[in-house]
């Protein structure tokens, strides 16, 4: 069955994030972190920051909620079933600090069909409080046998 693409285009409801202290730094103990911007608020604040610094790959916290629906989404039609994780790519902007308020809005850019394959492309901006952006993903799953 061929892939269908009526919903390239679509963008979803933003989703909200609000990043914890605790959350950042749960985090960076759990990737084997030891930069103390991740760590130690004290370390953070000598450096000119407002609290912990969150790793940069902290994104998918963040972002994953807000993609989620767009993959489930009936007018996407991918069979979550067959799919595989074909890959992802982020491009940073400002700095995310425990305390800042995180929105994700996320929009289908591509769907394609290769090789007996579909190629969902999602795309997810995330920005703080202040609207500046924080993080552009890009995420890519391949549906097995459409």
């Amino acid at each position: 069955m061929p892939v269908k693409t009526q919903a390239i285009g679509k963008q979803f409801e933003p989703t909200h994030y609000a990043v914890g202290r605790e959350k950042i730094k749960e985090y960076a103990r759990a990737v084997g972190e030891t930069n103390p911007l991740h760590l130690d608020e004290a370390a953070a604040r000598a450096a000119g920051h407002a609290d912990v610094v969150a790793p940069p790959m902290f994104a998918v916290v963040y972002s994953s909620p807000s993609v989620a629906p767009a993959m489930f989404d009936p007018e996407v039609e991918m069979n979550f079933a067959m799919m595989v994780h074909g890959g992802q790519q982020f491009e940073w902007g400002s700095l995310v600090v425990a305390g800042d308020e995180i929105a994700t809005t996320t929009s289908v850019k591509d769907i394609s069909e290769r090789d007996g394959r579909g190629y969902y492309v999602f795309e997810a901006g995330s920005v703080n409080q202040r609207g500046e952006e924080v993080c552009r993903g890009t995420w890519t799953n391949i549906g097995r046998g459409v």
